[in-house]
Order: structure tokens, then C-alpha cells, then sequence
């Protein structure tokens, strides 16, 4: 897949103005978006991602465009997951509703900044070392296992981690917000603002959802094109799905089940490549394996669209089911 400087530089300027587009329309003037104004972003920037997969099949070819869909639902379906720790984050730290948007959009800024900087070293690292794969498939069966059982409470508390502790240390931080300000000056003395201190919150912690996402797409493409405009479609639509689904978080009880199946299944695809690009010599003295056919990326997006539909309705029922249950026993 060969892609031009110049379809790089045009692509990174739209996602630019784009997020440029959301600050002025949206953020500037701080409010809480209403349900109608997030649903119709949301499919806005649902259908813009899909769409510039037809872009990437026209331009280059069918697989090409099959591996980018797959990433991008994949992307997707990681960061509603990773919704859940931001309403976390946002509760812990008492973010007005109406300043909630600035502070997730700057963390989207910052998720691709380092997303970005982690799709360079990936592409780096599996161009010039094939055991990666089997680093990168060990990874997401591990967190696969993980995932399983968890539960999301949107009450849980946030516990700060040690960067951000870091920060209350070294910079002196007011205890209130100030309007929508990440700095204020008192007494001739500069401090950051909590406002400043969730954003870097909401911005670390992606850092950590990056590991899992990352590997995830490199098993479906290894094209760095693919991979960044996946995650950057996927992430620019992210503050608008967190308004819409707001309360609805709590009832995709299965939504971790289906992560878990999905990252499972990426990471035996990418073992598998990784056995047909074999070169470590303690294993088949070296030589590429290839008793199992690799799993076509067209098969990967299959399974990636019935998995979320299948977690979704089952999700539907599971709640409705329990709805039903509370009402039957509250009119004993």
C-alpha cells in the first residue's frame, strides 16, 4: 500500500480541522449537549468513518478498505468500553456537565497525539522484528482473559495514578474550577486548575487504553495508514457517544464478554501470522509454519460486526429481563 506525503499531510489536515470544526461549533461555548445534539453527531461522525473506508477501497483496493472497516469497529467498540472510565474520571472529579465537552475533546487531542507516536513505533517494530506478533497476540489473549468477569460500576471510585499525583505535587493546583480555565492567576502566583488536572487525567489513562488498542489493529492491517485513520475516525466521534449513551453505559452488561471474545480472536489471528512470518529459531527450528491458514481479514470483520450485534441484543434482553424483575417484586 503505497500512500503519497501528500495524501498524508491532506488526511492528518482534515482530522486537524475537523477538531478545530468541533471546537468552535461545539466546545467554545460551554453546555451540556442535548440528546438530539449528540445523537446527530454521533451518526455524523459514525458515517464519516465508515465513508472513508469506500475512500480507501476506491483509492487502493477491496482489501485494503475490508482491513480498514475492521479496524475502525474494533477501535470503536474499544473506546465505549473506555467510556466507562471516563464517566468515572469526570464523576471523581466533579466536572460540571456543561465543561465536560472542552475537557474530552482535549483528551481526544492527546489520545492522538500518542496514538500517533505509538502507530510509528509499532510499524517500526513489526517491520524489522516478526516475533512481535507473538508478543502482540500473547498481549491481547492476556487482556482478553482479563476482561472476562470485569465489571463496569459507574460509581466506582477513581484512584489518581502516579503521574498525575506527580503533577499535584511539582504544580500548584486550585481546589475549585474556575469557569472552563486550565490556569488561573491569585496573588501574582500562576496554578493550574482541576480542569487542567482531569484533562491530563482523561489523557494518561488512554495512554493505557493505547496498549490494547494498538496491537488489536495490528492484527487486522499493518499498513500505518490504516491504522491511524482507523483510530482517529474511531476517537473523533468519542465525545459526542459519550453524551448519547450517558446512563445507557450500565446497560451493556455484556460488553466486556464481547471485547474479550474480540481481542481473543485478534490475538490467535495475529500467532497465527506470526507462525507464517516464523523466524525465531527455538521454534520449528525456525522455519514459517503454515499448517494453519492464516484468517482472512474479511472473516475478521464478520466476526467483529456479529460479535458487537450479538453483545448488544443480549445486553437488550439481559437488562429488560431484570427491569421486568425489579417491577415484579417492587408490586409485591
Amino acid at each position: 500500500m503505497n500512500v503519497p506525503l501528500w495524501v498524508w499531510a491532506a488526511t492528518i489536515a482534515l482530522i486537524i480541522g475537523l477538531l478545530i470544526f468541533d471546537f468552535y461549533a461545539h466546545v467554545k461555548t460551554p453546555h451540556a449537549p442535548s440528546m438530539k445534539e449528540s445523537g446527530l453527531w454521533s451518526a455524523f461522525y459514525v458515517g464519516l468513518g465508515l465513508l472513508f473506508g469506500f475512500g480507501v477501497w476506491l483509492a487502493w483496493d477491496r482489501d485494503h478498505g475490508v482491513e480498514y472497516w475492521a479496524g475502525f469497529l474494533t477501535e470503536k467498540s474499544l473506546s465505549v468500553d473506555n467510556l466507562f472510565v471516563f464517566l468515572i474520571i469526570m464523576t471523581s472529579f466533579r466536572v460540571p456537565r456543561e465543561y465536560q465537552q472542552k475537557v474530552l475533546l482535549i483528551g481526544i487531542v492527546i489520545a492522538l497525539v500518542m496514538r500517533g507516536i505509538f502507530i510509528a513505533l509499532g510499524s517500526a517494530i513489526i517491520e524489522n522484528f516478526s516475533w512481535a506478533f507473538y508478543v502482540f497476540g500473547a498481549f491481547l489473549v492476556y487482556t482478553a482473559w482479563k476482561l472476562i468477569g470485569s465489571e463496569h460500576d459507574e460509581n466506582e471510585e477513581y484512584h489518581e495514578n502516579a503521574f498525575i499525583r506527580l503533577v499535584r505535587r511539582v504544580v500548584p493546583t486550585t481546589q475549585e474550577y474556575v469557569n472552563d480555565r486550565m490556569t488561573v492567576k491569585i496573588d501574582g502566583r500562576r496554578m493550574i486548575t482541576p480542569m487542567a488536572i482531569v484533562m491530563l487525567a482523561i489523557g494518561s489513562t488512554d495512554l493505557l487504553f493505547a496498549f490494547d488498542s494498538i496491537p488489536a489493529i495490528f492484527g487486522l492491517t499493518q499498513e500505518p495508514y490504516i491504522v491511524f485513520t482507523a483510530n482517529a475516525f474511531a476517537l473523533l466521534g468519542l465525545r459526542q457517544l459519550y453524551f448519547l449513551l450517558g446512563g445507557l453505559l450500565s446497560r451493556l452488561v455484556y460488553l466486556s464478554l464481547g471485547l474479550a471474545f474480540i481481542l481473543a480472536f485478534i490475538g490467535v489471528k495475529l500467532v497465527i501470522h506470526a507462525m507464517h512470518q516464523n523466524e525465531v529459531p527455538f521454534i520449528n527450528g525456525g522455519e514459517h509454519i503454515t499448517v494453519i491458514p492464516e484468517i482472512p481479514t474479511l472473516l475478521s470483520l464478520a466476526v467483529i460486526i456479529l460479535t458487537i450485534a450479538v453483545t448488544a441484543w443480549l445486553s437488550l434482553l439481559k437488562t429488560r429481563s431484570d427491569e421486568r424483575k425489579d417491577a415484579a417484586t417492587a408490586a409485591r
